[in-house]
């Protein structure tokens, strides 16, 4: 299908989506200064204002995250024991991004106003946590309330995604875009190792419910800075409004018909229901395979914090979407070895090392292919698409969470994986064989 043309009287300067605010980047060629061109790209990109406060109130937010995802598992587990029941609350939080993401993806195409949106959102998540801190030391929780605001979550989460990426987008220039999304997530990985540690030193020493507390602090300095970003509205003049379910068939056959877009969506879509899952049923790895309780899990969460954030700050560094496609192909063949290794041992320190790899390989293919979304799709499709991409990435796991907890709980975590890892290999060298092809639909539409 032929690329849709970005609209006519955006200038190619401007930053994608939004029109950025003249103020925000810093002059080039100060006195003593190299040119922004010849910066490095992960330095270039901090001239950006918008994209400074953004990230300085994602920073906090996102290590509270983590903290509360860990607390919520582990909670689940400690009224359960049951695999299952793990499953079930993960795909509580992931699952409704299936039916939604598309829905929240082009009401962000839509809006004029996507900054108004994520704070929207981030108000309901704020108020979610002020709800768990309540039932918690009311002693009022039950696995059933703890499903429920997993749920409220899972509803939450596809609308904040779809703004989040927009306003990302106009958060920076053009040239500064790769950077801007590998930094992106090399903090929000980074915040993956500090969350889980931080989140069994909280519960050891205090309990889960501080988990809760601390993400009502990370909700509000969030909150805090996005009133000081200056994001301009979108010009949405001679935007014909049809039906949302048109729009979004029209960004499903957008990414169908893109050669890039689609293998590598595949891939990404493999490996969310079958591998990724591994991240939401590490409590029972913790628990019964490596006898390890939460300080194990913090330790297993924490490394794979590690892995996604060196695989993250490397693309970030690197800085160019060239060969990323390989990247991605190559990030898919790291995580099934890493899978199978995993599966393999009952030992934590190798548990560790393969976890870490397993977190590697995910950042590298997802980030990559990510980067390579946006930096490829027309911005009237931006919404739309890239909610496809969240779709996959953290709704699929919803299903692999739910099926593959009930299966390790008749036949083992290890076996589960090492048969679903042996299955994604398959499909991964079936995307691989196709490695030129992607590479030159990406090159054709930069």
């Amino acid at each position: 299908m032929p690329k849709v043309e970005p609209s006519p009287e955006r200038p190619a300067a401007t930053a994608v989506g939004h029109m950025a605010p003249a103020g925000d980047a810093a002059p080039a060629g100060a006195a003593g200064e190299l040119p922004a061109k010849q910066r490095s790209p992960a330095l270039r990109v901090w001239r950006n204002r918008n994209y400074l406060l953004f990230e300085l109130g994602s920073l906090p937010q996102s290590i509270t995250t983590w903290i509360q995802r860990i607390g919520v598992t582990w909670l689940a587990w400690e009224l359960t024991h049951s695999n299952a029941w793990v499953g079930a609350i993960a795909a509580a939080d992931l699952a409704p991004m299936i039916v939604l993401a598309p829905i929240a993806g082009a009401m962000a195409d839509r809006a004029r106003n996507a900054m108004r949106l994520l704070r929207l959102t981030k108000v309901l998540m704020l108020l979610q946590a002020v709800l768990l801190v309540v039932l918690m030391y009311a002693n009022l929780m039950s696995i059933e309330l703890l499903f429920a605001l997993s749920l409220v979550t899972g509803v939450i989460h596809p609308y904040a995604s779809a703004a989040r990426q927009i306003v990302l987008a106009s958060s920076v220039v053009r040239e500064d875009f790769p950077s801007a999304i590998a930094l992106d997530s090399a903090l929000f990985q980074s915040c993956r190792f500090i969350g889980p540690a931080l989140a069994a030193i909280m519960i050891v020493w205090w309990d889960v419910g501080s988990t809760f507390v601390s993400h009502i602090v990370g909700n509000a300095i969030l909150l805090a800075t996005l009133m000081f970003m200056t994001i301009e509205p979108r010009d949405r003049r001679g935007h014909i409004r049809r039906s949302l379910l048109i729009e979004i068939a029209d960004s499903v056959n957008y990414a169908r018909g893109h050669g890039a877009i689609w293998p590598l969506f595949l891939l990404l879509a493999v490996a969310s229901i079958l591998l990724r899952p591994v991240q939401e049923l590490l409590p029972g790895f913790a628990s019964k395979v490596f006898n390890a309780g939460p300080e194990g899990l913090g330790w297993l969460a924490s490394s794979m914090g590690v892995g996604a954030t060196l695989s993250a700050t490397w693309i970030a560094l690197r800085g160019r979407i060239e060969g990323l496609s390989t990247w991605a192909i190559a990030g898919g063949l790291i995580l099934v070895m890493a899978t199978l290794g995993f599966a393999a041992t009952d030992q934590l320190w190798l548990g560790l090392i393969f976890a870490g790899l397993t977190a590697f390989g995910i950042n590298t293919m997802s980030t990559s292919i990510q980067t390579i979304t946006q930096s490829v799709v027309s911005d009237g499709m931006r919404g739309r698409v890239m909610s496809l991409y969240s779709l996959i990435f953290r709704g699929l796991p919803a299903i692999g969470s739910l099926v593959l907890g009930s299966i390790a709980d008749n036949i083992g975590l290890s076996r589960t994986f090492t048969i679903v890892a042996a299955m994604s290999l398959c499909v991964w060298g079936l995307v691989a064989l196709k490695a030129r092809e992607i590479g030159a639909a990406v090159r054709r539409d930069m």
